[in-house]
Protein backbone atom coordinates (compact mmCIF):
# COMPACT_ATOMS: atom_id res chain seq x y z
CA UNK A 1 0.00 0.00 0.00
CA UNK A 2 1.30 3.57 -1.09
CA UNK A 3 2.84 5.52 1.61
CA UNK A 4 0.57 8.11 2.81
CA UNK A 5 2.04 11.63 1.51
CA UNK A 6 3.17 14.54 3.95
CA UNK A 7 3.11 16.48 1.85
CA UNK A 8 1.03 18.85 -0.96
CA UNK A 9 2.78 20.64 -3.20
CA UNK A 10 1.40 24.15 -3.91
CA UNK A 11 2.25 25.27 -7.66
CA UNK A 12 0.97 28.34 -8.59
CA UNK A 13 0.78 29.21 -12.55
CA UNK A 14 -0.12 32.60 -14.44
CA UNK A 15 0.49 32.35 -18.23
CA UNK A 16 3.21 29.27 -17.73
CA UNK A 17 2.92 26.94 -20.51
CA UNK A 18 6.34 27.95 -21.39
CA UNK A 19 8.03 26.40 -18.74
CA UNK A 20 5.55 24.65 -16.45
CA UNK A 21 5.94 21.32 -18.18
CA UNK A 22 9.74 21.46 -16.70
CA UNK A 23 8.47 22.08 -12.83
CA UNK A 24 5.60 19.12 -13.17
CA UNK A 25 8.39 16.73 -14.42
CA UNK A 26 10.61 17.60 -11.44
CA UNK A 27 8.00 17.09 -9.23
CA UNK A 28 7.12 13.91 -11.16
CA UNK A 29 10.57 12.97 -10.50
CA UNK A 30 10.42 13.44 -6.94
CA UNK A 31 11.84 10.42 -4.76
CA UNK A 32 9.08 11.24 -1.82
CA UNK A 33 5.40 10.66 -1.96
CA UNK A 34 3.43 13.83 -2.38
CA UNK A 35 -0.12 15.42 -3.88
CA UNK A 36 0.88 18.14 -6.61
CA UNK A 37 -1.95 20.56 -6.53
CA UNK A 38 -1.67 23.57 -9.55
CA UNK A 39 -3.39 26.82 -9.26
CA UNK A 40 -4.08 28.17 -12.74
CA UNK A 41 -4.84 31.80 -12.21
CA UNK A 42 -7.01 32.36 -15.27
CA UNK A 43 -4.39 32.05 -17.83
CA UNK A 44 -4.56 32.18 -21.43
CA UNK A 45 -2.21 30.62 -23.34
CA UNK A 46 -2.49 27.15 -23.14
CA UNK A 47 -1.61 26.46 -19.78
CA UNK A 48 -4.78 24.45 -19.40
CA UNK A 49 -3.21 22.34 -21.89
CA UNK A 50 -0.30 21.77 -20.67
CA UNK A 51 -1.84 20.94 -17.44
CA UNK A 52 -4.44 18.52 -19.09
CA UNK A 53 -1.56 16.56 -20.84
CA UNK A 54 0.75 16.04 -18.55
CA UNK A 55 1.71 12.59 -17.45
CA UNK A 56 2.12 13.20 -14.02
CA UNK A 57 -1.89 13.97 -14.03
CA UNK A 58 -1.78 17.06 -11.28
CA UNK A 59 -5.26 18.19 -9.36
CA UNK A 60 -5.81 21.83 -10.72
CA UNK A 61 -7.51 24.69 -8.85
CA UNK A 62 -8.19 26.87 -11.76
CA UNK A 63 -9.71 30.40 -10.88
CA UNK A 64 -11.87 32.69 -12.78
CA UNK A 65 -9.23 35.73 -12.00
CA UNK A 66 -5.77 36.50 -11.46
CA UNK A 67 -5.17 36.48 -8.13
CA UNK A 68 -1.40 36.88 -7.78
CA UNK A 69 1.02 34.21 -6.55
CA UNK A 70 -0.41 35.53 -2.65
CA UNK A 71 -3.98 34.90 -4.12
CA UNK A 72 -3.27 31.84 -5.35
CA UNK A 73 -1.48 29.74 -2.51
CA UNK A 74 -4.73 31.12 -0.19
CA UNK A 75 -6.99 29.28 -2.52
CA UNK A 76 -5.28 26.20 -2.23
CA UNK A 77 -4.77 26.03 1.52
CA UNK A 78 -8.02 25.33 2.48
CA UNK A 79 -8.07 22.10 0.61
CA UNK A 80 -4.38 21.03 1.88
CA UNK A 81 -4.94 18.17 4.24
CA UNK A 82 -1.33 17.16 4.51
CA UNK A 83 0.82 17.97 7.45
CA UNK A 84 2.85 19.68 5.49
CA UNK A 85 2.82 22.64 2.21
CA UNK A 86 5.26 23.29 -0.29
CA UNK A 87 5.12 26.66 -2.01
CA UNK A 88 6.73 26.38 -5.59
CA UNK A 89 7.29 28.83 -8.18
CA UNK A 90 6.16 27.93 -11.87
CA UNK A 91 9.31 28.56 -13.31
CA UNK A 92 11.60 26.38 -10.52
CA UNK A 93 12.56 22.53 -11.58
CA UNK A 94 13.15 20.47 -8.57
CA UNK A 95 16.01 17.86 -7.83
CA UNK A 96 14.48 14.08 -7.11
CA UNK A 97 15.76 14.62 -3.39
CA UNK A 98 14.27 18.17 -3.16
CA UNK A 99 11.25 16.97 -0.84
CA UNK A 100 13.17 14.33 0.77
CA UNK A 101 15.95 16.94 2.08
CA UNK A 102 12.81 19.54 3.45
CA UNK A 103 10.91 16.76 5.01
CA UNK A 104 14.09 15.46 7.12
CA UNK A 105 14.74 19.18 7.89
CA UNK A 106 11.79 19.93 9.07
CA UNK A 107 12.71 19.73 13.22
CA UNK A 108 10.22 19.99 16.07
CA UNK A 109 10.46 23.56 16.39
CA UNK A 110 10.65 24.52 12.63
CA UNK A 111 7.38 25.72 10.65
CA UNK A 112 9.14 26.20 7.61
CA UNK A 113 12.47 25.03 5.42
CA UNK A 114 13.75 27.51 2.59
CA UNK A 115 15.61 25.86 -0.38
CA UNK A 116 18.67 27.26 -1.96
CA UNK A 117 17.75 28.49 -5.40
CA UNK A 118 20.16 29.11 -8.25
CA UNK A 119 19.83 30.57 -11.75
CA UNK A 120 20.00 28.69 -15.15
CA UNK A 121 23.72 29.75 -14.77
CA UNK A 122 24.46 28.45 -11.45
CA UNK A 123 24.51 32.18 -9.40
CA UNK A 124 22.75 31.96 -6.35
CA UNK A 125 19.66 33.70 -6.44
CA UNK A 126 18.31 33.53 -2.67
CA UNK A 127 19.37 31.35 0.78
CA UNK A 128 16.31 32.36 2.64
CA UNK A 129 15.01 36.27 3.32
CA UNK A 130 16.54 38.48 5.18
CA UNK A 131 15.22 41.75 6.79
CA UNK A 132 16.96 45.21 6.32
CA UNK A 133 17.37 47.91 9.14
CA UNK A 134 14.52 49.81 6.92
CA UNK A 135 12.36 46.81 7.09
CA UNK A 136 13.10 45.61 3.29
CA UNK A 137 12.68 41.68 2.75
CA UNK A 138 16.06 40.36 0.98
CA UNK A 139 17.05 37.58 -0.54
CA UNK A 140 20.13 36.07 1.32
CA UNK A 141 22.92 34.13 -0.52
CA UNK A 142 25.02 32.95 2.39
CA UNK A 143 23.59 30.11 3.16
CA UNK A 144 23.39 31.21 6.59
CA UNK A 145 20.30 31.25 9.11
CA UNK A 146 17.68 33.57 7.42
CA UNK A 147 14.92 35.02 9.06
CA UNK A 148 12.52 34.22 6.68
CA UNK A 149 11.90 31.45 4.11
CA UNK A 150 12.07 32.37 0.13
CA UNK A 151 8.52 31.82 -1.40
CA UNK A 152 10.21 30.23 -4.41
CA UNK A 153 10.20 27.05 -3.32
CA UNK A 154 10.09 25.83 0.40
CA UNK A 155 8.06 23.78 3.03
CA UNK A 156 5.75 24.88 5.55
CA UNK A 157 4.41 23.00 8.57
CA UNK A 158 0.39 23.31 7.39
CA UNK A 159 -1.05 24.11 11.08
CA UNK A 160 1.47 26.37 12.05
CA UNK A 161 0.94 28.33 8.57
CA UNK A 162 -3.11 28.37 9.44
CA UNK A 163 -2.24 29.32 13.28
CA UNK A 164 -0.73 32.45 12.39
CA UNK A 165 -3.45 33.57 9.75
CA UNK A 166 -2.62 31.85 6.73
CA UNK A 167 -1.50 33.41 3.15
CA UNK A 168 -2.07 37.33 3.38
CA UNK A 169 -4.17 36.69 -0.37
CA UNK A 170 -4.63 40.99 -0.80
CA UNK A 171 -0.72 41.48 -1.47
CA UNK A 172 -1.59 39.92 -4.73
CA UNK A 173 2.49 38.91 -5.24
CA UNK A 174 5.52 39.90 -3.19
CA UNK A 175 6.28 39.90 0.63
CA UNK A 176 3.80 37.17 1.67
CA UNK A 177 6.79 35.03 2.19
CA UNK A 178 8.28 37.93 4.29
CA UNK A 179 5.13 38.68 6.05
CA UNK A 180 4.58 35.06 6.48
CA UNK A 181 7.55 34.56 8.17
CA UNK A 182 7.25 37.32 10.82
CA UNK A 183 4.14 35.65 11.82
CA UNK A 184 5.75 32.27 12.63
CA UNK A 185 8.76 33.96 14.68
CA UNK A 186 6.55 36.24 16.23
CA UNK A 187 4.31 33.12 17.35
CA UNK A 188 8.10 31.40 18.46
CA UNK A 189 8.46 29.25 15.36
CA UNK A 190 12.32 28.55 13.66
CA UNK A 191 12.55 29.04 10.03
CA UNK A 192 15.16 26.41 8.48
CA UNK A 193 17.98 26.56 5.53
CA UNK A 194 17.90 23.22 3.78
CA UNK A 195 20.92 22.31 1.67
CA UNK A 196 19.31 21.45 -1.36
CA UNK A 197 19.69 23.05 -4.90
CA UNK A 198 16.17 24.57 -6.89
CA UNK A 199 16.89 25.78 -10.55
CA UNK A 200 14.91 28.80 -10.77
CA UNK A 201 14.16 30.95 -13.78
CA UNK A 202 13.33 34.31 -11.37
CA UNK A 203 10.58 36.41 -13.26
CA UNK A 204 9.19 34.16 -15.92
CA UNK A 205 5.79 35.39 -14.91
CA UNK A 206 6.56 38.92 -13.82
CA UNK A 207 9.30 41.56 -14.73
CA UNK A 208 11.36 42.19 -11.98
CA UNK A 209 12.49 45.98 -11.90
CA UNK A 210 8.96 47.12 -13.95
CA UNK A 211 6.59 49.18 -12.89
CA UNK A 212 4.43 46.78 -11.33
CA UNK A 213 7.24 44.98 -9.61
CA UNK A 214 7.94 48.29 -7.89
CA UNK A 215 4.27 48.56 -6.87
CA UNK A 216 3.63 45.96 -5.46
CA UNK A 217 7.16 45.76 -3.53
CA UNK A 218 6.66 49.18 -2.16
CA UNK A 219 3.12 48.40 -0.96
CA UNK A 220 3.61 44.87 0.36
CA UNK A 221 6.78 46.21 2.26
CA UNK A 222 4.73 49.33 4.04
CA UNK A 223 1.84 46.61 4.70
CA UNK A 224 4.05 44.13 6.18
CA UNK A 225 5.94 46.63 8.18
CA UNK A 226 2.31 47.91 9.46
CA UNK A 227 0.86 43.89 9.96
CA UNK A 228 4.05 42.71 11.82
CA UNK A 229 6.76 45.53 12.71
CA UNK A 230 6.60 47.31 16.35
CA UNK A 231 4.79 50.48 16.12
CA UNK A 232 6.94 53.33 16.14
CA UNK A 233 9.10 51.08 13.36
CA UNK A 234 6.10 50.98 11.01
CA UNK A 235 5.05 54.57 11.59
CA UNK A 236 8.55 55.22 10.88
CA UNK A 237 9.27 53.47 7.18
CA UNK A 238 5.27 55.06 6.97
CA UNK A 239 6.53 58.55 7.66
CA UNK A 240 9.94 58.37 5.22
CA UNK A 241 8.03 56.74 1.98
CA UNK A 242 5.45 59.72 2.37
CA UNK A 243 7.90 62.72 2.68
CA UNK A 244 10.26 61.58 0.59
CA UNK A 245 7.13 61.19 -1.88
CA UNK A 246 6.50 64.72 -1.20
CA UNK A 247 10.16 65.93 -1.16
CA UNK A 248 10.59 63.90 -5.18
CA UNK A 249 8.82 67.02 -6.86
CA UNK A 250 11.06 69.27 -5.52
CA UNK A 251 14.69 67.38 -6.41
CA UNK A 252 16.34 69.00 -9.60
CA UNK A 253 17.29 64.97 -10.16
CA UNK A 254 16.16 61.72 -8.90
CA UNK A 255 16.98 58.18 -9.63
CA UNK A 256 15.74 56.62 -12.85
CA UNK A 257 13.74 53.85 -11.38
CA UNK A 258 9.79 53.25 -11.05
CA UNK A 259 10.21 53.23 -7.64
CA UNK A 260 10.90 56.95 -7.48
CA UNK A 261 8.27 57.93 -9.69
CA UNK A 262 5.97 60.42 -8.01
CA UNK A 263 2.55 58.91 -9.11
CA UNK A 264 3.73 55.25 -8.31
CA UNK A 265 4.27 56.06 -5.09
CA UNK A 266 1.24 58.25 -4.35
CA UNK A 267 -0.84 55.18 -5.90
CA UNK A 268 1.42 52.99 -3.03
CA UNK A 269 0.25 55.03 -0.56
CA UNK A 270 -3.37 55.09 -1.72
CA UNK A 271 -3.46 51.39 -1.71
CA UNK A 272 -2.27 51.15 1.61
CA UNK A 273 -4.31 53.72 2.95
CA UNK A 274 -7.64 52.02 1.59
CA UNK A 275 -6.76 48.66 3.57
CA UNK A 276 -5.86 50.22 7.01
CA UNK A 277 -8.73 48.73 8.45
CA UNK A 278 -7.84 45.15 7.14
CA UNK A 279 -3.84 46.47 8.75
CA UNK A 280 -5.51 47.05 11.79
CA UNK A 281 -7.79 44.04 12.18
CA UNK A 282 -5.08 41.89 11.15
CA UNK A 283 -2.54 43.46 13.37
CA UNK A 284 -4.52 42.92 16.38
CA UNK A 285 -5.04 39.06 15.29
CA UNK A 286 -1.01 38.63 14.81
CA UNK A 287 -0.16 40.13 18.38
CA UNK A 288 -3.33 37.91 19.99
CA UNK A 289 -1.15 34.80 18.17
CA UNK A 290 2.03 35.67 18.92
CA UNK A 291 4.51 34.79 22.16
CA UNK A 292 7.41 36.86 21.05
CA UNK A 293 7.19 40.56 21.22
CA UNK A 294 7.73 42.07 18.02
CA UNK A 295 10.76 44.33 19.26
CA UNK A 296 12.27 41.16 19.93
CA UNK A 297 11.97 39.85 16.87
CA UNK A 298 12.96 43.21 15.25
CA UNK A 299 16.05 43.26 17.57
CA UNK A 300 17.35 39.84 16.79
CA UNK A 301 16.68 39.93 13.00
CA UNK A 302 16.57 43.60 11.18
CA UNK A 303 20.48 44.12 10.28
CA UNK A 304 21.66 47.88 11.05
Amino acid sequence: MPARPATTVVVVTWRGADHLAACLDGLAAQTRPHRTLVVDNASDDGTARVLAEHPSRPEVLRLDVNTGYAGGIAAALPAVTTDFVAWLNDDAVPPPHWLDSLEKAMGPDVAAVTSRLVRPDGGVQSTGVGLSADGHGYDRTDGSAAFGFCGGAALLRTTALRDVGGVPAEFFCYYEDTDTSWRLRLAGWDVAVAAVDVRHLHGASSRPGSASFHRWNERNRLLTLLRCAPAPVALRELARFAALTALLPLRRSRPDAPNFAVRLRLGVLASVGRRLPWVYRTRRAVTRRGVVGRAVVWQRWASG
